[in-house]
């Protein structure tokens, strides 16, 4: 599969509202590791590989364990994460998948015990940015690094 175009250099201030977004999500108070996991499970569920390389790759520098990323496909079958997580989790699959889900009141009901209303807006933002992401970098074809897991596979 090779890139359809790179966008960032095509039209880098069309990505300005995009990356600026990004920023006010860090400031809005989620915790990095559920920031992470969130983007990673919107990208595999959308088979973004350039976003999930991204997004394991950002999540190990911040320590998250090896168990949780492989477990993540599996949160719900898995005592790792936490009450709060496993309703952010919940909320991004159910956004991810709206046209199957419409967003249920039980994934709602969910959300909103862990996350204050603040929150819920940014967690919302957060994942509704994620799905542009993967959408953009599917869309193009952006390919992901390969050259260090290459390398790492023969050594």
């Amino acid at each position: 599969m090779s890139q359809r175009l790179d966008h960032f250099t095509i039209a880098p201030d069309l990505f300005k509202p995009l990356l600026e977004q990004e920023e006010l999500i860090k400031a809005s108070g989620l915790e990095h590791s559920l920031v992470e996991l969130v983007k990673l499970r919107a990208s595999q569920i959308n088979g973004c590989a350039f976003c999930i390389h991204m997004h394991t790759h950002d999540a190990r520098a911040h320590g998250e364990t090896e168990d949780r990323l492989h477990l993540l496909n599996a949160w719900r079958e898995s005592s790792l994460y936490s009450e709060r997580e496993q309703a952010a989790l919940s909320w991004t699959e159910a956004l991810t998948r709206i046209e199957a889900t419409g967003a249920p009141d039980e994934d709602y009901d969910r959300v909103s015990q862990q996350f204050s209303p603040k929150e819920q807006v940014a967690l919302t933002l957060l994942i509704a940015a994620i799905n542009s992401w993967n959408r953009i970098a599917i869309g193009f074809r952006s390919p992901h690094p390969v050259a260090q897991e290459v390398d790492a596979a023969w050594a």
